[in-house]
């Protein structure tokens, strides 16, 4: 009886997803990557109910997902399918803890105060922070936010999670202007434009983890060439 119990249960335990990450033009598995099961759940999946396009992976502890680019670049859409897919999934959206600030607060421009790039470092620590904790507690993350240029070394810095993935959307400008009107809030102003911030992000941020032109995509043919590249993403 009590083997036919214990049968019974391992038949109902959810099926697990394994998979293995590399480092980018390296045959074998990242000498970082850990080796214990991951669940993943999501829609238009097998069998299993495991999305049919992640590729196979192998992990030891939850991983985070740094997901950036310029404003109205599909950040959002595609970070919260990204994370969905995870049984333990959390998404971190770094412009909340800017949002948080209501009396006092000083937005980033194209030529910032002291005080703007103090509250952008603030809220760059609070996110990573966040994004850590959750990953302590056995969730895969996935964070977005806008972070470009010189900012973006320091940033991944402040992660200690590992393994740490990086993927910059680069739709071309005019694809983020057509997204921008079509969106009830905006996100432009104060100086900057789809135009500036794009050429920015192309001469002026180091060229680390996965980029990706999404332009002709949506954001589930995005999420979906994520999953299928996210051993090119990995930074640490």
């Amino acid at each position: 009886m009590a083997a036919e119990a214990s049968a019974s249960r391992r038949s109902r335990s959810p099926p697990v997803f394994r998979f293995a990450i590399t480092r980018p033009g390296v045959a074998s598995p990242f000498s970082h990557s850990i080796h214990c099961d991951r669940s993943f759940t999501g829609s238009g999946g097998g069998r299993s109910g495991m999305p049919a396009n992640l590729p196979s992976r192998v992990a030891t502890s939850p991983v985070v997902i740094v997901l950036t680019g310029i404003s109205a670049s599909g950040k959002s859409t595609v970070a919260e399918l990204l994370a969905r897919d995870f049984e333990r999934g959390v998404h971190v959206r770094g412009d909340v803890f800017r949002r948080m600030v209501v009396s006092g607060r000083a937005d980033m421009a194209p030529n910032p105060s002291k005080e703007a790039l103090r509250q952008l470092a603030l809220r760059y620590d609070l996110t990573a922070a966040t994004a850590d904790r959750y990953a302590d507690e056995g969730f895969d993350v996935v964070v977005q936010d806008v972070v470009l240029g010189r900012q973006l070394r320091p940033y991944l810095a402040r992660f200690r999670t590992r393994p740490l993935h990086l993927v910059v959307l680069v739709p071309r400008p005019d694809v983020v202007g057509e997204r921008e009107a079509a969106r009830a809030k905006t996100a432009y102003g104060n100086g900057w434009t789809p135009a500036a911030l794009h050429l920015g992000l192309e001469r002026g941020t180091p060229r680390l983890g996965l980029w990706l032109d999404s332009s002709d995509l949506t954001a589930e043919q995005t999420a979906s060439a994520i999953r299928e590249r996210l051993g090119d993403a990995v930074v640490a």
